[in-house]
């Protein structure tokens, strides 16, 4: 994939996370309507930024804590701004879910890098 396609991708992601976070609870998007369970919630925010780590990573091969420190300042980041949304509520819990889920992620795909062909060197 080239790396313009990954740089739209990534950005994608974020604008759709931001728009996630910090919208109306009657606008938020939702997979199973707005009565749906917790557990739910929680495999929604741990897949999107777990997603948004793993493209993070592909463009940032062998900065593992580079592509860590990203997507965890973008949680506490995006969770903070919540405070400032008239419906919205920031919780501690939710920033642990979404760090995780991104540290997962930008993980998952440094390892898949590790183990892919390097290009040969010019010089």
């Amino acid at each position: 994939m080239r790396r313009n396609h990954v740089i739209a991708a990534a950005g994608i992601c974020l604008a759709l996370i931001v728009y996630a976070t910090l919208a109306r609870l009657a606008g938020r998007p939702a997979l199973m309507g707005h009565a749906e369970a917790y557990w739910v919630v929680v495999i929604e925010r741990f897949s999107a930024y777990g997603l948004l780590g793993f493209l993070l990573s592909f463009l940032l091969p062998g900065r593992l804590k580079l592509a860590c420190a990203l997507v965890v300042a973008v949680a506490i980041g995006l969770e903070v701004l919540q405070a400032v949304t008239p419906d919205r509520d920031p919780r501690l819990i939710d920033v642990l879910q979404k760090a995780a889920g991104g540290t997962v992620g930008v993980l998952l795909a440094q390892t898949i890098l590790a183990f892919l062909p390097r290009p040969p060197s010019q010089g």
